[in-house]
């Protein structure tokens, strides 16, 4: 099969990689970035240090509006696909790369496989959740990570054929976690004892675009008197510099970090205090306890376990448990069995 594979943001670079290294066992696999990700740290940097191949394509879109950059996503791809003429074309999670890629493929009638689909976090303000809904109702192979998607598909009624597979970041987790144990030094770098901090993730535009809002999560944190890692992400550096804000003295604020170094960071936390949907996931599957500083999330799992807890923008209940959340039940499986990508590729295989 002729397979074109379609990512632009870090998220999807890690859902790529173990698939992509299935793929190409026995497949023609050409992948295009749309250039989402732009920032070295946050791109090229992945695929060097996950030994991704390099991109046949790069669109090198960059930052834009919603409509700007998914615009200019479709232009690029439609290009693509018109002269490449491939078998089925993925896309990954919830980015506006996700939604161009399945709109330019479908326009053209060329099979969309979207990987991580049927997920749901009922809040239509978030563009993700938009990005997702759009891209599952005009898929025709939608591979869902855990039996809620798969719910939610059904309720939906989408047209595309459902599968159950387990989520792929969990078969990369596995493979890259060994690695990751064998050549990742960030402990040492930075100084840190295994369970003696807590690491923290912010790039939510209702959470860093607000600056009430990100002054409040540091005032809280602050007051939690723990010491606090926060690989800033881009945009939250830009508003943090751009509004003077002043970082209390326990939150250490180091550069973005690789994918090998930031698992590995994660595994060796205490807690883990996040708004990104995909660390919340990386954190139950470690087991580290997860306060999520959203009103919801569309890994609903993660929080019926026990070992996630959403605070929304409730500084008192960020304090609390960033001191006390403990987690007293078992993780049960529920994101498969770190071997999605080899059924994915058996479901493509079989139908196409």
């Amino acid at each position: 099969m002729k397979i074109i594979s379609v990512v632009g943001a870090r998220p999807q670079f890690i859902k790529l990689a173990i698939l992509s290294k299935e793929l190409r066992e026995n497949h023609n696999e050409i992948i295009i970035h749309t250039g989402q990700h732009y920032d070295d740290n946050m791109s090229r940097y992945f695929f060097e240090e996950m030994q991704i191949a390099k991109p046949d394509y790069n669109l090198n879109i960059g930052s834009g509006s919603h409509g700007k950059q998914t615009a200019e996503m479709l232009i690029g791809l439609e290009d693509i696909f018109l002269h490449q003429k491939p078998d089925v074309v993925i896309t990954f999670g919830d980015t506006n790369t996700t939604l161009a890629t399945g709109l330019a493929a479908t326009k053209l009638n060329i099979p969309v496989a979207h990987v991580e689909a049927g997920l749901r976090s009922h809040n239509r303000e978030m563009p993700e959740e938009i990005n997702r809904i759009l891209t599952d109702h005009i898929s025709d192979y939608l591979f869902a990570p855990t039996l809620t998607a798969m719910e939610n598909i059904k309720i939906e009624n989408l047209y595309g054929k459902p599968f159950l597979v387990g989520d792929v970041m969990y078969d990369s987790l596995l493979y890259y976690g060994k690695i990751a144990e064998q050549k990742s030094r960030i402990l040492k770098n930075l100084k840190l004892k295994q369970k003696e901090y807590i690491l923290l993730t912010l790039h939510r535009p209702y959470n860093v675009d607000n600056i009430q809002k990100l002054q409040n999560i540091f005032s809280a944190l602050k007051q939690t008197k723990r010491f606090i890692v926060l690989p800033v992400h881009p945009r939250s550096r830009k508003m943090i510099e751009s509004t003077n804000t002043i970082i209390p003295e326990n939150i250490s604020i180091i550069e973005p970090l690789g994918y090998l170094d930031f698992i590995f960071l994660q595994k060796h936390s205490e807690k883990i205090i996040t708004d990104s949907g995909g660390i919340q996931k990386e954190a139950y599957l470690n087991g580290i306890p997860c306060i999520t500083i959203r009103p919801e999330t569309e890994w609903i799992e993660t929080v019926k376990a026990g070992w996630n807890v959403l605070v929304g923008d409730k500084k008192d209940q960020l304090i609390e448990n960033c001191l006390h959340f403990k987690p007293s039940h078992n993780r049960p499986r529920y994101f498969g069995d770190g071997n999605s990508s080899k059924k994915i590729i058996s479901i493509l295989e079989s139908h196409l």
